[in-house]
């Protein structure tokens, strides 16, 4: 059986490079050989063990490829085709999904509803650290690249660009709101781009790593907050005359940063989570208003299928954003471990990895 090189979680703490199979094609999947992908903090959470998958797993959820191969029953599409795939692969046939959640399009069990059920890769099957992904349901999931867009250009779309702009979508943001987004990340900058788009006038970004500030403004922050020199919350309220943000936009998870969030929304303002928590968090009751500020808590997984990856390359092609810049290191698949040391430990100003095979 023909083999692959692939990131493969062995326990937390420890992905490796290894050999494995390159993957079966059933009659609606098909195989893409990977030509670029990346690491995001998800992995880091699964590399610490803060979310458990199974061991043995490819890790990874981002792929740009080429088709390989394509299932019996798969049409409309053609192998030697770039294409990409979002992080989140619905099947359309769930409950979830046919409620129109199809970031949840996960089985139901005679326990209740399995949460997070449409990211798969990386969690429930294989991922895209590896040569080559099976892409389940392909019609629904694979998403052709225009011509004259490279790979870097489309990589954020999978999650990253996805997932920050779904931050400004959930919390509803109306021509001249003011926003402000905490923390400056990956997620966090397209959440600050996602934001002018959507016709927000005024855009506040918390952070204080100085490169993560400088991108903030060039993906349209009017101003920066260096959370090391200046209380956030009170710096945010003098810039909005004590009167709050219409959406705050919580892209770290951390149990500061989302009740710094809150206690910045005006009245009936709406609190967009995108972090990912790995330990309980607790709403302060006066920061709450006692739940009777007529707040809006809204929390979202990453929006994944072809329709969503052709709008957000449509985005790309327009030349209304440039994610290249967020990429700012480049490794090859064999150097993926040296990869994960270098993203989960945060050095040299890393924001984003590409990984080619």
């Amino acid at each position: 059986m023909a083999k692959m090189k692939a990131a493969i979680f062995v326990e937390p703490g420890r992905i490796v490079l290894d050999e494995k199979p390159i993957p079966e094609v059933g009659p609606l999947d098909a195989l893409v050989r990977i030509t670029t992908t990346t690491i995001c903090g998800t992995d880091v959470h699964i590399l610490k063990g803060e979310y458990t998958v199974e061991k043995g797993l490819t890790i990874g959820h981002e792929p740009v490829g080429i088709i390989e191969k394509l299932g019996s029953a798969v049409q409309g599409l053609a192998e030697g085709q770039r294409v990409v795939a979002g992080a989140i692969c619905t099947s359309g046939h769930s409950h979830a999904a046919l409620c129109g959640c199809h970031a949840q399009d996960g089985p139901g069990t005679p326990h209740g509803w399995k949460p997070l059920g449409g990211w798969k890769f990386g969690n429930t099957i294989d991922g895209s650290q590896a040569e080559y992904l099976l892409v389940p349901d392909a019609m629904a999931n694979l998403a052709l690249v225009p011509e004259g867009l490279t790979d870097e250009q489309v990589l954020m779309c999978p999650d990253i660009m996805s997932t920050g702009f779904s931050g400004a979508e959930s919390g509803k943001i109306q021509i001249g709101d003011t926003v402000v987004v905490f923390a400056q990340g990956p997620i966090g900058l397209c959440a600050t781009a996602g934001a002018r788009m959507m016709g927000a006038t005024t855009i506040i970004a918390v952070d204080s790593v100085p490169a993560r500030m400088e991108m903030a403004r060039r993906m349209g922050a009017d101003h920066v907050i260096d959370f090391n020199a200046h209380d956030p919350v009170a710096e945010i309220m003098r810039l909005t005359k004590g009167r709050g943000v219409d959406v705050a936009i919580e892209a770290l998870g951390r149990q500061s940063t989302f009740e710094g969030a809150l206690r910045v929304l005006r009245p009936g303002g709406t609190l967009s989570s995108l972090g990912v928590y790995s330990e309980d968090l607790k709403i302060p009751l006066d920061a709450f208003l006692a739940g009777l500020g007529d707040h809006t808590i809204r929390t979202t997984l990453c929006p994944g299928g072809k329709e969503r990856m052709r709008r957000l390359m449509d985005v790309i092609a327009s030349g209304r954003i440039d994610t290249r810049p967020l990429v700012t290191h480049r490794f090859s698949l064999d150097q993926i471990e040296a990869a994960y040391d270098l993203f989960a430990n945060q050095r040299d100003g890393v924001l984003k990895i590409a990984i080619t095979p």
